[in-house]
């Protein structure tokens, strides 16, 4: 699997664009807004781009969505319904976080726990990791070890949980079960800051320890 990161926005966001080696199909996963970067790292390592996917609802992951699902012809994919609110409060929040006007929009499809999403040759098992925001997913991709996380786990951290709707206890819990279940191998490309791996995360972040948090 081919992974390009561009970071977008003011919070720096890693919008990430996945590629099937074999096949040169794509996905966009949470354009958060610079949607001219995306499009011309799209171009320039001359990729098709299937679909849009997101992790979350909040405007730093979605912000350019709308935009690039027009400009490649494609459907939005994602997150889990229980983020519907966050996507049809994207009004309040670009106002709330100082971004330009943002209309509120709805995906084409909605996805659920133990979904699998084809792109070419890979397989993006869905995993349901609410805490950070009740409908958050990740995309876990078996055959490069590689699992796209969204603002649920950071290297030493994890996602905060004092927005609406965010919750701790569940937050620390989908890391238990869906994430640190994974072998301690695989890589972590987190929504924001720099990669890490399962294990390393095991074994140093200190809110899943209990040292905080």
């Amino acid at each position: 699997m081919k992974v390009l990161t561009i970071p977008v926005t003011q919070f720096t966001q890693n919008c990430r664009v996945i590629a099937c080696d074999e096949t040169g199909k794509a996905a966009i996963v949470d354009p958060g807004g610079d949607a001219e970067k995306i499009i011309a790292t799209v171009k320039q390592h001359n990729l098709s781009v299937e679909f849009i996917l997101l992790t979350h609802g909040h405007l730093d992951h979605v912000g350019a969505s709308q935009l690039l699902a027009t400009e490649f012809g494609v459907e939005i994919v994602g997150p889990h319904a229980e983020d519907q609110f966050w996507l049809d409060g994207l009004p309040m929040q670009a106002q709330m976080f100082g971004f330009t006007p943002h209309d509120a929009f709805l995906p084409h499809r909605w996805l659920d726990e133990g979904d699998v999403v084809v792109l070419g040759k890979l397989q993006l098992q869905v995993r349901h990791c609410p805490g950070h925001t009740p409908g958050h997913v990740v995309f876990y991709e078996p055959s490069s070890a590689t699992v796209l996380v969204g603002d649920v786990l950071f290297k030493g951290s994890v996602g905060r949980t004092d927005f609406p709707r965010g919750d701790a206890s569940q937050l620390k819990h989908a890391i238990n079960t869906k994430l640190f279940t994974l072998d301690d191998e695989t890589k972590v490309m987190s929504g924001h800051g720099e990669d890490t791996t399962i294990g390393y995360e095991k074994r140093n972040n200190p809110f899943m320890s209990g040292r905080f948090g």
